[in-house]
């Protein structure tokens, strides 16, 4: 079944940008959680996040995999920030 890795941004009240990094089966379901008011974790609630990268896997295994490397990647976060 085909899984994604995301990418979110979203500002700070001090106006800086900060991205989150999950996976999911279903990535538009995904996202409107995360804007959702009750779903998602404490560190996400609250936020307009949008969706600035995402990747197709083949498996969930693969996704969350990639999930992992790219939550350590802060270059990588960096570089979207800076879009």
């Amino acid at each position: 079944m085909p899984s994604f890795v995301y990418v979110l941004a979203a500002e700070n009240p001090d106006g800086r940008l900060i991205t989150y990094v999950g996976w999911t089966l279903d990535l538009e379901r995904r996202l409107a959680e995360h804007n959702g008011k009750r779903v998602g974790a404490k560190t996400t609630r609250g936020r307009e996040w949008i969706l600035v990268y995402a990747e197709k896997h083949r498996t969930r295994k693969g996704a969350m995999r990639r999930e992992f490397v790219l939550k350590k990647d802060r270059k990588f976060r960096a570089s979207l920030r800076r879009q």
